[in-house]
């Protein structure tokens, strides 16, 4: 069946009926945000072309990380635009229904799901803390003068310079170890602050292009009205864990709070596809 003028509906997060997004706002494939009501509930939502976003198109486009990344900035801004006026509750990376009709029939059925959740978050918004130490084993130990670590290991200097290789990679293990008592004792400190968290695997430097070994990556849910007391509570952290980078980022809509944990060997597509 030909999609070629069809469209489908985006669906970027759940608010209570009355909310409305900001004039003007515009999302996925630039195109407008607006609202679907049902009940107490109402979806934020932008009609988007169906030949991109049907099941097979979407294969194709997550393929593609220049597509997602643009779908994905464009999905949290309308998310975070949004939850800056009211509460919401974000939805899944391309979660998208066939109309309004499927949109109004989802908030029917998890009415319940998603107005709980609702009350949970009100008022609350997520930030994020991380905490990088950076690689001790980039400085290695000197290679004596006059020849390589085979010349070296050949006369006694080899042998001071195999001892000191030795200490250097124990330091290095003792400095890690700290890193993560610090990195744990942070966390501590801040879930006992904030009403829930979660902890995110690690970013890998590779991907992240942040240097440093990332020990903590930690998301809290944290009430509008304390963020100034956390925001100083991660300073002191960060002035009493030396070898520590600690960085707070945020506020944010409550991504980590809106869905339920999911385990790490759970596999399958994260919410995408048409519904």
């Amino acid at each position: 069946m030909s999609t070629h003028g069809a469209e489908l509906m985006y669906t970027y997060a759940v608010a209570r009926a009355g909310c409305r997004p900001p004039d003007g706002l515009l999302g996925v494939a630039d195109a407008p945000v607006e609202t679907v009501t049902e009940g107490a509930l109402a979806a934020l939502v932008s009609r988007v072309p169906a030949a991109d976003f049907e099941e097979e198109a979407l294969r194709t486009h997550l393929e593609d990380l220049a597509w997602l990344e643009r779908t994905a900035r464009a999905h949290r801004s309308v998310v975070d635009t949004a939850a800056a006026e009211f509460c919401v509750l974000p939805l899944r990376l391309v979660t998208v229904h066939r109309d309004p009709r499927g949109v109004r029939q989802v908030l029917a059925q998890r009415a319940e799901e998603f107005l709980s959740a609702l009350v949970s978050l009100d008022g609350r918004m997520e930030w994020g803390v991380k905490a990088y130490v950076e690689d001790a084993g980039a400085a290695k130990p000197a290679v004596p003068a006059g020849g390589s670590d085979r010349r070296a290991a050949a006369d006694g200097s080899g042998r001071d310079f195999l001892r000191r290789r030795l200490a250097h990679r124990q330091a290095q293990e003792q400095n890690q170890r700290r890193a993560d008592e610090l990195a744990r004792a942070a966390h501590e400190a801040l879930d006992k602050f904030a009403e829930r968290s979660r902890l995110h695997r690690p970013q890998d430097a590779r991907l992240s292009g942040v240097s440093g070994r990332n020990v903590l990556n930690g998301a809290y849910l944290i009430p509008r009205e304390q963020a100034g007391t956390f925001a100083g509570l991660v300073g002191e952290l960060a002035d009493r864990s030396p070898g520590l980078r600690i960085e707070l980022t945020g506020p944010w809509a409550p991504y980590s709070f809106a869905q339920p944990p999911q385990p790490p060997e759970a596999g399958g597509d994260p919410g995408t596809g048409a519904v």
